[in-house]
């Protein structure tokens, strides 16, 4: 590759060399790069100087040769006639390109312009290999560079959010990893003196019983023994399987510290039997998960089952937000912690139905409460409103019906009181318009498929991410089997949803570089994870995914659309980065703030700068998949 004409091509000097050590140690890879790896790359580039509008490199060029950091000014990158579909993308002082032709060898895809003055080193790719064959930093980020962008951006947001000592085990740990001995266990045909005489010894929590294979048969633990054997006054000589609880609430060595959290919320347990190929491997407790937390899943979650009364919830939700901010100090990624805050609302909710029900003399068993929109989707953040609605029985009664909006009104009231605002729109259960019988359900989504016109299917998007939360459950199934089932027929509603997902404008300006408002903010809900919230929508229902949640939409529906694993992978970490940074401004803004989803771009460190223009880059990629798709 030639340098410009107003500057040769030169070799940097010893001053120079002293100073770049300094400029790059500021930028990924260098900042983690020995020095003497540093050296070999400042010893083996070029300098190069390029005017505004002038071209780096670009298709016509051949086999790249070189790789370019930039110093000083912007490159822009476009695609034939892309940039005049919003195609554009950028690239600023720090960034290393163009990665994928290099490691390749081959030509770019892109034409590269310099958009300022702008200075760069020119690295040869015999050198680029060779370095990378020598620094592990170097060839990692050559091999992950969006993935190391998101690790190192989650590192940060953990260290701001640490105050105290952090968690020796991530909530992403594999159960297998937490197994440190063997379990302590015995055959169902040992006497309840000798299972408690061992627990009291080992100072154990809770005795496992196995059959002759290993395989997990029931447990005893300590909170059992009061009810079980204490209280009924049961022999010691007694066999444990008579007062043992079965079945057992088991998971396997691949599932998560994060399960084994959730299972426990679930179910009121403080043991989780750990096994492998059937056969139990270990144990995880409580105190193994959160030993280190001072706010643990099952406190809290506890707590909001425990609430007497609407005061102690409003108390308890608080606790909601604490917990949050000590998930992020672990560096717990936005998937677990939308999804923890999602299933801790959820029982709050359910805390608030059997309060409002026994008040209203409400029957929960002929009707079935749904979560709506990002509740739906297992994906609230910390400041969300309300979002949802009720299926009632066909045959439910003109003054049953009323009485049930009453008591629907109550709990949305309730909702308010504990932090989680009314709906704007009103899509709320004690709405007459959201409290309907499953037939009327069944002919309102039949009205938006086959009739609705864009504005009506904009509106009533959220509608169709809904899970059932409490009541009779069968009513959600039925309607969500029907829904499946109608949309497949009806080729003009998937249109009709592409338009509408298109109508969100990534906020990329036309040289790719991230476009804000006079104020320098962007919203990251309606101008990022909403477009891939949209998409994900669409996908999903379109090949009958069961799922309701983005991500494993995304996942389910890749291999499908016949994308590499890396582009729907791309798919799923831009979303979470956006929702990243939405726990984070909320956490750090209350969750009353009047714009809990703005950020102002220049407050941004650099690594979450590059990776949000990244995530936004991939928005737009997907909606292009969009419009090839649907628009026609």
């Amino acid at each position: 590759m030639q340098a410009s004409k107003s500057s040769p091509a030169q070799t940097p000097s010893s001053s120079l060399l002293a100073n770049l050590r300094q400029e790059l140690g500021r930028y990924t890879p260098f900042s983690q790069m020995a020095a003497e790896d540093l050296d070999f790359f400042l010893s083996h580039s070029e300098q190069q100087y390029f005017a505004p509008e002038e071209t780096l490199i670009e298709p016509a060029s051949g086999e790249v040769t070189h790789l370019f950091f930039i110093r000083q000014g912007a490159v822009s990158g476009t695609r034939g006639l892309a940039d005049l579909s919003g195609g554009a993308f950028q690239y600023e002082a720090g960034d290393l390109f163009p990665i994928s032709a290099a490691m390749a060898k081959r030509a770019v895809t892109a034409t590269y312009q310099a958009v300022a003055d702008t200075f760069v080193l020119a690295l040869p790719c015999s050198a680029m290999q060779t370095l990378a064959e020598k620094s592990v930093p170097f060839a990692d980020f050559l091999n992950r560079r969006v993935l190391k962008f998101l690790e190192l951006s989650r590192q940060a947001l953990q260290v701001a959010y640490s105050s105290q000592t952090l968690a020796e085990q991530s909530l992403e740990t594999r159960l297998g990893d937490l197994v440190r001995r063997p379990p302590v266990t015995c055959r169902p045909a040992t006497a309840l003196r000798e299972a408690l005489t061992e627990m009291q010894q080992r100072r154990i929590g809770s005795m496992l019983v196995t059959g002759e294979r290993g395989e997990p048969l029931g447990i005893l633990t300590r909170e059992d023994i009061l009810g079980r054997v204490t209280l009924p006054s049961v022999p010691l000589e007694t066999p444990i399987h008579a007062v043992m609880v079965q079945p057992v609430q088991s998971l396997t060595h691949e599932h998560t510290a994060e399960d084994a959290a959730l299972l426990m919320s679930r179910h009121g347990i403080r043991h989780v039997p750990i096994t492998r190929d059937g056969l139990v491997v270990g144990i995880v407790s409580e105190r193994d998960l959160f030993a280190m937390q001072r706010l643990s899943l099952k406190h809290v979650s506890t707590s909001i089952r425990g609430a007497p009364d609407i005061d102690t919830l409003k108390l308890v939700a608080q606790d909601i937000r604490r917990f949050a901010r000590s998930l992020l100090s672990q560096g717990v990624q936005a998937r677990q912690l939308t999804t923890l805050i999602s299933h801790l609302n959820d029982v709050l909710t359910e805390r608030l139905l059997e309060l409002k029900a026994a008040e209203h003399s409400v029957d929960m068993s002929r009707l079935c409460w749904l979560a709506l929109g990002s509740e739906g989707r297992s994906e609230q953040t910390i400041a969300t409103d309300q979002d949802n609605a009720l299926i009632l029985s066909d045959d439910i009664s003109d003054a049953q019906r009323e009485a049930v909006l009453a008591f629907a009104r109550g709990v949305n009231e309730a909702l308010d009181a504990c932090g989680y605002p009314l709906c704007k729109g009103g899509i709320m259960a004690g709405n007459p318009a959201c409290c309907l019988t499953l037939q009327q359900w069944r002919e309102r989504f039949a009205q938006w498929i086959e009739q609705g016109a864009p504005q009506d299917l904009l509106s009533a998007s959220i509608y169709f991410d809904f899970r059932p939360l409490a009541g009779d459950m069968t009513l959600a199934q039925t309607l969500r089997a029907e829904v499946n089932q109608r949309v497949q027929n009806v080729p003009r509603f998937f249109k009709q949803l592409a338009l509408n997902a298109l109508t969100r404008s990534v906020p990329l300006n036309w040289v790719g570089g991230i476009a804000t408002d006079e104020r320098g903010l962007i919203d990251l809900k309606l101008q990022g994870s909403a477009i891939f919230v949209d998409a994900a929508r669409l996908y999903g229902l379109a090949h009958s995914v069961a799922a309701t949640g983005t991500r494993e939409r995304l996942e389910a529906v890749g291999p499908v659309l016949g994308v590499t694993a890396a582009e729907y992978e791309a798919w799923v970490r831009g979303f979470e980065f956006l929702q990243m940074l939405r726990l984070q401004i909320q956490l750090q803004s209350g969750v009353m703030s009047e714009q809990p989803n703005h950020i102002e771009v220049a407050s941004l460190n650099d690594i979450d700068r590059r990776i949000l223009k990244e995530s936004f880059r991939v928005a737009r990629s997907l909606q292009q998949r969009l419009q090839l798709d649907y628009e026609r």
